[in-house]
């Protein structure tokens, strides 16, 4: 067994964009081998680093290989972990318990980086990777900044909020927020906002039903209350989803932002 962020193996993966070039690449984290996808501009240069945290659960909203090319091309080193248990990663993918190391070590591959500026890391989080990135600024010191995109931030209001989440939730975290409470309270990363110092931005439709625009107001409560620097970007026409065109627009203003941070 290696040291967590080691890189066990590599295998050169279909890029969409002739301009980037990805890799599909099998770390350790905890013990387990683990997955995640590499994309790297072309032309040379040293680029600041983005860690994409997913959304989804197991194989719903896996990592596609165009998003992560998409933020490539406007000029970054991206790695995006699968998570344990997924695409032929060991262990079992845990919704923000133990495999928010797998976030955590993804910086150490991505540092691996021959392309990488290894003092400019960002993490860009959508929907349910957005707690896995509150976890990775609060448990590491080298983050730059941090967008969550139509993120999770409280895993209790998500069990509540997500009806057909719940029996999910009940099996891979263990019960329900009231006869596990501490179980449930682990996972939000809330609790310990005040630990960590990377600027935010929080991105949200306000018509989004599958992360309700309450929990970008919770997480923007919760930076307020302890003085942290944050940014919002909220959209009161759009949902979870939003269109291409706009989608692409955002992508490229919020390079722009990180591109900023901590200068």
């Amino acid at each position: 067994m290696k040291s967590d962020g080691a890189i066990e193996r590599s295998r050169i993966y279909p890029s969409p964009n002739p301009q980037v070039r990805l890799e599909e690449i099998t770390y350790w984290s905890d013990g387990l081998k683990v997955k995640g996808l590499l994309a790297e501009p072309i032309a040379d240069g040293k680029y600041e680093g983005i860690i994409y945290l997913r959304g989804g659960m197991q194989h719903i909203g896996m990592v596609r290989p165009s998003r992560i090319a998409q933020l490539a091309s406007n000029g970054f080193v991206v790695f995006a972990p699968y998570y344990r248990g997924n695409r032929g990663g060991e262990g079992r993918d845990e919704f923000a318990g133990p495999d928010r190391q797998d976030a955590v070590n993804a910086v150490d591959v991505l540092k691996q980086s021959k392309k990488i500026i290894t003092d400019r890391i960002h993490l860009f989080a959508f929907s349910r990777g957005g707690i896995m990135a509150l976890w990775t600024a609060i448990l590491r010191d080298d983050i730059t900044s941090v967008v969550t995109w139509a993120g999770v931030s409280d895993v209790v209001f998500t069990y509540h909020e997500r009806q057909d989440m719940r029996r999910m939730m009940r099996r891979v975290i263990g019960g329900t927020p009231n006869n596990n409470p501490d179980a449930y309270r682990e996972r939000t990363a809330l609790f310990r906002i005040n630990e960590f110092n990377s600027s935010v931005l929080i991105i949200h439709g306000k018509q989004d039903e599958h992360v309700s625009f309450e929990q970008a107001v919770l997480l923007e409560n919760a930076l307020q209350r302890y003085d942290k620097k944050y940014e919002t970007w909220y959209f009161p026409e759009y949902t979870h989803y939003i269109p291409p065109a706009k989608n692409m627009e955002i992508v490229r203003d919020l390079g722009d932002w990180m591109r900023r941070q901590g200068k």
